[in-house]
């Protein structure tokens, strides 16, 4: 008997991966990946603008924070934008389940993006996946409200 296991050749190992875009530079960094051919992953589009969430490619797009701001965005503020990932934990857990590993990309700065990352990361981790968190800080000329929201 040997001391070493042997794989099953039969069954197919590939990890589940999915990409997540949360707010609007998430977003846009996921439509660009997508628009690349990037393959092998789930792309997931989250947040609270819907009319900008309307026009991703991604295969899941989640819409947060409806009660919150009616669809209109975060306006700039991190607590809306926690506030209206919060609103919605069930349906983002519902699509990152059963994942293997969560890329969250955002940019910060803004509300979604800088109040709604932590949250979804939070998520992807008590779903038993492993996350990286992937972010972009504004540039000085955003001003100086994004650069301290980043912060």
């Amino acid at each position: 008997m040997s001391r070493f296991a042997t794989l099953d050749r039969e069954k197919p190992m590939s990890a589940i991966l999915k990409v997540i875009g949360v707010g609007g530079g998430g977003c846009n960094a996921i439509e660009s990946m997508i628009k690349r051919g990037l393959t092998g992953v789930e792309y997931v589009a989250i947040n609270t603008d819907a009319q900008v969430l309307n026009s991703s490619s991604a295969s899941h797009k989640i819409q947060c924070g409806g009660n919150v701001t009616r669809g209109l965005g975060a306006g700039a503020d991190p607590n809306v934008g926690r506030k209206s990932i919060e609103e919605d934990r069930e349906k983002i857990s519902d699509v990152l389940s059963g994942s293997d590993m969560v890329f969250v990309t955002a940019g910060m700065g803004g509300g979604t993006g800088t109040g709604g990352a932590p949250v979804v990361a939070s998520i992807a981790k008590s779903i038993g996946a492993l996350v990286v968190g992937i972010v972009t800080k504004p540039f000085r000329w955003e001003g100086k409200k994004r650069m301290l929201n980043a912060e």
